[in-house]
């Protein structure tokens, strides 16, 4: 599959921009996916330079390989979630990087494949496993998970009012309906969703079933704090979100060093944070780019440089 295809990367050029890349630094793109943030930074490294791209999907990691064969020592991919960023850089004898680029949403590839199941336009198994070989599935949750449990997948992840609803009607249903299907399950909450929300509101179920299944919350945490930690002094992250919660924790990641946004002082009542925002406000899609892209209309960039001391 043809990387221009597979996925269009959203504010490419803001993005790639916010690391102000070094030609002979070193950088790390933690979501490779269709390989076009990646294939942007490599055009502005030279020699010396390096990029370390991350992603745990066996598709992504074929379209890495033209990347691999074009820049040979410039590139290296490694098929792994990002959560193990400090781990991989230590493999690897890197200490520090000059900066790191995260896109946190699913690509428009995912959305497009049928056979995942990570949209409900298309009838096919409840897995959406962005790792493959993983064993938990989106069928798993809804057929285990206690009514509970569910529910405050549903409230916290898709940010839907009738998450109670919403959990009582699956397990109610499950104990004769099958839940195999993204169209079984579909039609199973259809009498719950309105009329004129029905797309949406499927939309956020699945979106809250996909972080669920692939547990990005707590990748996303030790990925942040990895980041922190191995960013060079006037390195930069430069980060893409789609959720609220996802947002919530890059926001205070740059703003206090921690996700749950803590400030730490020092004697002298100055800011123990280790980063500083370099846009005070989040940077959106500009009108044509939604216009050419949809997937971006929700997207937030967020930047962050290490303070140099």
């Amino acid at each position: 599959m043809r990387s221009e295809v597979y996925h269009i990367p959203v504010l490419l050029k803001e993005t790639v921009d916010g690391l102000d890349i070094k030609p002979d630094g070193i950088y790390v793109d933690l979501t490779f996916g269709g390989g076009g943030h990646s294939r942007e930074i490599l055009s502005r490294l030279g020699k010396g330079g390096h990029l370390y791209s991350f992603d745990q999907d066996l598709d992504a990691q074929k379209n890495a390989q033209p990347l691999e064969e074009a820049y040979g020592e410039t590139f290296t991919f490694v098929r792994s979630n990002f959560r193990f960023l400090k781990n991989w850089m230590q493999y690897f004898g890197v200490e520090q990087v000059d900066g790191i680029l995260a896109d946190l949403g699913v690509s428009s590839h995912h959305l497009d494949d049928g056979e995942r199941g990570f949209s409900f336009r298309y009838d096919a198994k409840l897995d959406m496993r962005m790792n493959q070989t993983a064993k938990l599935t989106a069928s798993d949750i809804l057929k285990n998970y206690p009514e509970e449990q569910l529910a405050n997948v549903f409230y916290l992840y898709g940010e839907l009012k009738n998450s109670r609803k919403l959990a009582s009607v699956i397990v109610k249903a499950r104990a004769t309906a099958e839940m195999e299907t993204t169209g079984q399950l579909a039609e199973i909450l259809k009498p719950c969703l309105g009329y004129d929300r029905e797309k949406k509101d499927l939309a956020r179920v699945f979106q809250a079933l996909r972080i669920e299944v692939n547990g990005e919350m707590s990748a996303l945490r030790q990925m942040l704090a990895a980041a922190v930690e191995i960013l060079s002094p006037g390195g930069r992250i430069s980060i893409l979100t789609y959720h609220s919660l996802e947002d919530r924790m890059v926001k205070n990641i740059i703003k206090a060093g921690n996700v749950e946004g803590k400030t730490e002082t020092d004697l002298f009542g100055q800011s123990k944070a280790p980063l500083k925002a370099i846009n005070r406000n989040v940077i959106t899609a500009s009108a044509e780019e939604v216009q050419m892209n949809p997937r971006s209309r929700s997207a937030k960039l967020r930047i962050g440089e290490k303070w140099q001391k």
